[in-house]
């Protein structure tokens, strides 16, 4: 067989397209190098989660309507005298068949007692009277309708509200 100019450059070209479809194939299956997750710098920490809100917003601040006076003393005893109410106890707690109220009025006021559900409805009024100044002791029968469960116990004294958890078995 005769070699030929052409027969060469076809081996050539066919020796070519060889090596051209070896390192291709390579360089498509094989695996590249993920640039994404290589740093060579560490990542800067954050210093605070907190968000830093940028502005000239004034914090609010509730003003209080207090008439100042030199004296530290009268304004404590001026604090438990505008409280009306003060409920000493309320026992047994869970209530079974009667509920005794301990309660303290500084002066004489319609004191009304009601009890209502976690929903506040009101259930039953016990009470609804006038009371003079001191202490007094009230003793109420339960009804037979209340169900056992949590209720509330809300005692109204000249407008001032207190409202106290009990439990009916």
């Amino acid at each position: 067989m005769k070699t030929t100019a052409k027969n060469i450059l076809l081996k050539n070209r066919m020796a070519y397209i060889i090596v051209m479809l070896v390192f291709g194939c390579l360089s498509v299956f094989g695996q590249k190098i993920d640039s994404n997750k290589i740093w060579l710098k560490p990542k800067a920490k954050v210093a605070s989660r907190i968000p830093v809100i940028k502005g000239s917003v004034q914090p609010y601040r509730p003003s209080y309507n207090v008439i100042a006076s030199s004296n530290s003393s009268s304004e404590t005893t001026r604090d438990k005298t505008l409280k009306t109410l003060t409920i000493l106890k309320i026992y047994p707690n869970p209530v079974a068949e009667q509920l005794n109220i301990n309660l303290r009025l500084e002066k004489e006021t319609n004191v009304s007692i009601k009890i209502t559900d976690l929903l506040g409805n009101d259930i039953i009024t016990l009470s609804n009277e006038k009371m003079p100044a001191g202490e007094h002791t009230k003793t109420y029968s339960m009804p037979a309708k209340l169900n056992a469960g949590i209720y509330f116990l809300r005692i109204v004294a000249g407008g001032e509200p207190l409202i106290k958890r009990i439990s009916v078995l």
